[in-house]
């Protein structure tokens, strides 16, 4: 049997009547009676340890059964039912816990590989779809009886296109490191007003341009990260401004209180479908109104850093019209 193969049963069995022979033969030597009950009562003690270790080697075995199920199969469980409480039964716990770990990271692994698989398929769609407008104007530009007015007015074009790559690759980039953890976030503590300055800077030009209004009303101190905080609200800012006709307004109101600080923007456009509202912080989505030059990842971007700041972001249409985000980042401490 493998039972009496094993070196430690074997050895345990050895030293065990070993003892019982010894101790046998002093006392027969001092009283034969009380020899013979030295004897059996070795012997017994002896058949006792054989029975308990046997019991416990066919439990190890059973363990290792299931082991060995729960590697070369994806449905097998341990039931814990079958084990009583011991040390067997923590091992068996404990091994329980580490398949279902292993489990969990070999479906967390899958998941990513799939999300990855979708990334680079929806990053391919949105940066072939410029491509394809570059290569059509570079052919347009290489004809040699071309207008000098049409000549530059494809090179604007190109130059747009370009932007736009060169805006979406900085995007995902920020996109990525937000997704592996490596995006270092500083903390610093500023007046809301600075903050939304910053953010709202580049826009001007464009905003005037559309003969839109941007009414500012800040007050109290924002703190986290200035850089990466100013891109996640200029995204939604720059979101709320292309949905916006000409004439609109674009409203943003901060305030603080002891629990986080609040910043409210607000716009006076069309506002988004219901359909379309659980999914507009989702990556590469496009709604029914986000237009041709929508990559649908703006949004996507900045809710990652908000939340990444232990903020929270909510998006929901205004009673009479336009859209409303409600943007608030708790403090770590009150």
């Amino acid at each position: 049997m493998k039972f009496f193969r094993n070196p430690e049963i074997s050895s345990a069995i050895g030293l065990s009547f070993a003892a019982t022979a010894v101790a046998s033969a002093y006392v027969f030597s001092k009283n034969t009676t009380l020899g013979f009950v030295t004897a059996g009562l070795g012997i017994v003690l002896s058949a006792i340890y054989l029975i308990a270790a046997f019991s416990r080697y066919n439990r190890i075995n059973e363990i290792s059964a299931d082991i060995n199920k729960i590697l070369h199969s994806d449905d097998a469980v341990m039931s814990m039912s079958k084990y009583t409480e011991g040390e067997l039964s923590i091992l068996e716990s404990e091994v329980h816990k580490m398949t279902i770990r292993l489990r969990e990271q070999q479906q967390k692994l899958l998941d990513d590989k799939i999300y990855l698989a979708d990334s680079i398929a929806d990053i391919s769609h949105q940066i072939r779809t410029p491509l394809t407008s570059i290569n059509l104007l570079c052919e347009f530009l290489s004809e040699e009886k071309l207008s000098d007015e049409k000549r530059l007015k494809y090179t604007r074009d190109l130059m747009k296109l370009l932007k736009r790559i060169d805006w979406l690759i900085t995007a995902l980039l920020k996109m990525s490191k937000l997704d592996a953890g490596t995006a270092r976030f500083k903390t610093e503590t500023m007046p809301v007003s600075k903050l939304i300055d910053k953010a709202t800077s580049p826009l001007l030009v464009p905003i005037e341009l559309r003969e839109q209004k941007l009414e500012i009303n800040a007050s109290g101190e924002f703190s986290g990260d200035l850089q990466w905080t100013c891109e996640a609200i200029g995204n939604i800012v720059k979101n709320c401004m292309e949905h916006t006709p000409s004439g609109g307004t674009l409203t943003i109101d901060a305030c603080e209180n002891p629990l986080y600080t609040e910043i409210v923007i607000c716009d006076t456009g069309c506002g988004i479908s219901d359909k379309d509202l659980p999914h507009i912080f989702e990556r590469f989505y496009k709604g029914e109104n986000s237009g041709d030059q929508s990559f649908g990842i703006g949004l996507a971007l900045a809710r990652m850093i908000i939340t990444s700041q232990n903020g929270t972001i909510k998006a929901e249409n205004r009673k009479d019209c336009g859209m409303m985000f409600t943007i608030k980042f708790y403090k770590s401490a009150v």
